[in-house]
């Protein structure tokens, strides 16, 4: 007969211990919960011109639940050959570089790799174009498809005029702000079509081209962005986030800076921060995390459960607006009632309905205010009991893995989770220790 140390219901614990060990790897650059993903940019040629074309730039993000928040993106390229963009709408590249060859019209930029950035609202109309100026922000497709796009025009000269003499522009980079996109090469497709407004006619464009640019949660930061912790109204115990869980205090190369929140000095250390710089400034905590997510087991009805989930902002640079959470749990197939955030099923594997993206509601609590006594938004879910799967045993009540804003959080490890009183694995525990007592009880008893 074979002996095992591990308690009952192993495999429901083999599969935490991996969810786990898995939450945040190195090569973590494919994301299971949204494997198709990605930042689609298009190259649409409307016209030629003497020297060159005329061309409109379209930026979609079809990554379900990851946005791109101020101070928005910017787009990079090298060009092919000696190519100079002689007029933008829509936005504007970040520097001209050195133009002092042209002797006439003097081009927007002549710089070999140019950085393109949004322009921002408010801009004149006549420097506009349709989905620009938004200030560089992308919302993720779920939340808000008709904001996931953004669009710009930019007259290229120094170029080919046909089709045979273009050269695609090579070298694409993204930041959003920050580093975590890679860009794959300019692949020339089917030219786009336009239908008309009457809808009676079809245009298309003289040539297109697409790059594909997928995100990496390890490129963009070196340490995870959010942790979660747990509790129960069965259990006292409130298991914390892992201690450094995103950094350790003292070790800045690590997490960044942290600010004792007591501190007298703390408005003029915040405002003194730097406005351009995107690095975390946490509130010191035994985490370090910008954000956690707090997942607390409220109540237990004949026919349902209830949980109550907090996002608290330990960021005193960032305000997250538009900001997203996606969970992934086994009886999400029965959410009955969510209150006060928005809900949609994603269904990353098919038919299993067990992951949820929940966002606030707009204008009452789509905006997480920076660190402090407002720094915080909490909702209440219930669920409706499958009896056929159903315990509040071996941590099962607790979300398998939880994402903010598109990145991995940091879980508490799985033998930490609120126990039941009652638990098996304990009274087995309970049981063993009754027996070695006893032992001990008789060999005393014996030389007694």
């Amino acid at each position: 007969m074979g002996f095992s140390l591990l308690p009952k219901a192993t495999p429901c614990i083999l599969l935490l211990v991996l969810l786990y060990c898995t939450s945040f790897s190195s090569t973590d650059a494919y994301d299971p919960l949204d494997p198709n993903g990605n930042i689609t940019i298009k190259w649409d040629i409307i016209s030629w011109t003497p020297d060159g074309y005329v061309a409109v730039v379209t930026m979609n993000n079809f990554q379900q639940y990851r946005h791109i928040a101020s101070p928005g993106w910017s787009l990079g390229w090298t060009w092919a050959k000696k190519e100079v963009i002689w007029s933008m709408m829509g936005a504007q590249t970040t520097e001209q570089g050195d133009c002092s060859k042209f002797k006439g019209g003097i081009p927007h930029c002549c710089k070999k790799d140019p950085t393109v950035v949004d322009l921002l609202p408010g801009t004149p109309y006549n420097q506009q174009i349709a989905n620009c100026c938004k200030g560089g922000v992308l919302s993720s497709w779920v939340q808000d498809p008709t904001n996931a796009v953004s669009s710009f025009q930019v007259s290229v000269g120094r170029a080919g005029t046909t089709n045979k003499t273009v050269k695609v522009p090579k070298n694409f980079t993204l930041h959003a702000p920050g580093p975590g996109y890679t860009c794959g090469p300019a692949k020339i497709v089917r030219p786009t079509q336009f239908i008309q407004a009457d809808k009676r006619r079809v245009t298309q464009a003289l040539m297109t081209w697409n790059v594909t640019c997928t995100y990496s949660q390890f490129l963009a930061q070196k340490t995870p962005s959010c942790c979660v912790s747990l509790s129960s109204f069965y259990n006292d115990t409130i298991v914390p986030c892992p201690t450094c869980a995103c950094g350790c205090q003292g070790n800045s190369s690590q997490s960044g800076s942290c600010v004792n929140p007591n501190t007298p000095h703390l408005a003029s250390v915040v405002s003194g921060s730097g406005k351009n710089n995107f690095s975390p400034l946490v509130q010191c905590t035994s985490h370090m995390c910008p954000v956690r997510i707090h997942w607390h087991v409220k109540l237990n009805y004949k026919e349902y459960w209830r949980v109550k989930v907090t996002i608290t902002n330990f960021n005193y640079r960032m305000n997250y607006s538009e900001w997203n959470m996606v969970v992934q749990h086994p009886n999400f197939d029965n959410l009955t009632q969510l209150f006060s955030f928005n809900y949609k099923s994603l269904t990353p594997y098919g038919t299993i309905n067990d992951t949820a993206m929940l966002w606030g509601v707009k204008f009452y609590n789509d905006f997480l205010n920076q660190a402090g006594p407002n720094g915080n938004v909490q909702s209440e879910l219930l669920f409706r009991k499958d009896k056929a799967t159903f315990t509040f045993d071996k941590g099962w009540a607790f979300p398998r893995r939880i994402y903010f804003n598109g990145d991995n959080c940091v879980m508490p490890p799985p033998d930490a989770y609120p126990w039941l009183p009652n638990a098996g694995s304990r009274q087995e525990v309970s049981l063993f220790a009754l027996v070695i007592a006893s032992l001990v009880a008789l060999v005393f008893y014996a030389h007694a």
